[in-house]
């Protein structure tokens, strides 16, 4: 799935932890309410800043360590996902 595809989905807060939940980290969700709840946002929109936070801030090192990690998987997105809101739990 494309990110423009997953942001596309990102309408509510059941399609947001859906997303979340796809990456397989369950304390992930728990980690990401907080978050959203700190900066005063509901999850869906949490979820939205925080890849598009990724997708425009992240170092070089981060898309090098994004792409070799990609090229192991058969599935990308589930590690771009990760990778992105690791980063927003990270910040």
């Amino acid at each position: 799935m494309l990110l423009g595809e997953i942001l596309g989905r990102l309408t509510d807060d059941a399609q947001a932890t859906e997303i979340i939940l796809d990456t397989g980290d369950l304390s992930m969700l728990a980690a990401m309410r907080a978050r959203a709840e700190t900066a005063g946002l509901d999850l869906a929109a949490f979820v939205r800043a925080a890849l598009q936070q990724y997708a425009t801030e992240a170092s070089d090192e981060e898309w090098i360590t994004l792409m070799g990690l990609i090229g192991r998987t058969n599935d990308p997105g589930r590690i771009c996902l990760k990778r992105a809101f690791d980063n927003a739990v990270r910040a």
